[in-house]
């Protein structure tokens, strides 16, 4: 275990990660009314094993620029839970310029950021979560080289736009009411359903929903004057309707 998540952080001698992004990268953005530099979403679907990349465009909702394939990603449907357990995390998580990684072993990754504050309320353990190249998995999201290489090139760009960071959205599968009532019988329905509730508000508003913890369980679209984060442990605010969708 230890030299796999290790590798994620170890020199590769060379400067991939500043590749520029293809030209038919660059047109396609152009294509949905986007830019290189515009904000950014990462959206997983384990099930059907697949990463999509949303761009905000000049309306400022979000159109999808591609969807790629993961070569393979650990574990089962449900969360993470502790250090070892060989999953793949679920949830909201922001990854900022310092969880990028250029020195990768695994050609080139960010880390998900995963324990994020909804983990932690939670005693969740684990480390080097990352979505990476090459083909293989210690709890990890494996791209293989060449579509990192491109979704990394996405990801540079959007923070070189002046973008603190890109929301990433994992899901055990597409979050459909028939998919929902097909996993009904699972142990972890009721985070599901908690992940359900970010996830509509996305296909509603095709805007990435603002997201905070409260009572051990996610929010969205929090409209709170006072600005201030949440207690993940703590009772959650009273409920203030927001022009978005909000979730409490």
């Amino acid at each position: 275990m230890a030299v796999w998540l290790a590798g994620c952080s170890q020199f590769t001698g060379d400067n991939r990660h500043m590749v520029p992004l293809p030209k038919a990268a660059v047109e396609r953005l152009a294509a949905i009314g986007s830019s290189p530099k515009a904000p950014m979403l990462v959206r997983i679907y384990k099930e059907s094993s697949e990463l999509e990349v949303w761009k905000q465009t000049t309306t400022g909702k979000y159109a999808l620029f591609k969807t790629y394939a993961i070569c393979t990603w650990s574990g089962a449907l449900g969360p993470k839970i502790r250090e070892g357990d060989m999953q793949s995390p679920e949830g909201f998580y922001d990854v900022s310029p310092g969880l990028m990684n250029p020195k990768s072993a695994y050609y080139l990754s960010f880390n998900t950021g995963f324990p994020n504050k909804f983990d932690r309320s939670l005693g969740r353990t684990g480390s080097n979560l990352m979505v990476h190249g090459d083909c293989k998995s210690v709890g990890c999201y494996a791209m293989t080289d060449g579509q990192i290489k491109e979704i990394y090139a996405l990801a540079r760009e959007t923070f070189s736009g002046g973008n603190r960071n890109f929301q990433v959205q994992m899901f055990p599968f597409r979050m459909t009411d028939a998919n929902m009532a097909k996993h009904a019988s699972s142990p972890h329905i009721a985070f599901w359903t908690n992940l359900k509730q970010g996830a509509d508000i996305f296909e509603n508003t095709r805007v990435p929903p603002a997201w905070d913890v409260c009572e051990q369980r996610y929010v969205f679209n929090r409209n709170d004057p006072t600005t201030q984060p949440l207690d993940p442990n703590g009772a959650c605010p009273p409920i203030q309707s927001s022009a978005a969708m909000a979730y409490f």
